[in-house]
């Protein structure tokens, strides 16, 4: 079993900042990538940024410049930097990972969700 341990989540005041982190605890050989998404009460899953095993990384547009996304490979581990938080940034953000499995295989998992709230 692999799991996704996610912490750093929390309640801060628009222009704020957080920093969420997500440790892959199990039988990995490797990361493919690892993302982080969110989504919003009626809303539909979004993704916020990613990280690719060839270090290409992604953002969505309202996040870029605002966001930033690295990873300890040797740790299995990606961090989310959220700097000057929009209450709109509201939501459970969800850490995902397409993992190479140590005895072989592709295994997406996704994390518990931690809830980041920004007041007005």
């Amino acid at each position: 079993q692999v799991q996704l341990v996610e912490s750093g989540g929390g309640l801060v005041q628009a222009g704020g900042s957080l920093r969420l982190s997500c440790v892959a605890h199990g039988y990995i050989s490797s990361n493919k990538h690892m993302g982080w998404y969110r989504q919003a009460p009626g809303k539909q899953r979004e993704l916020v940024a990613s990280i690719s095993s060839d270090h290409s990384l992604t953002y969505t547009d309202s996040v870029k410049g605002r966001f930033t996304i690295s990873g300890d490979n040797a740790k299995n581990t990606v961090f989310l930097q959220m700097n000057s938080l929009k209450p709109e940034d509201t939501a459970v953000y969800y850490c995902n990972a397409l993992v190479v499995r140590l005895f072989g295989g592709l295994l997406e998992v996704w994390g518990q969700g931690t809830l980041v709230t920004v007041s007005s």
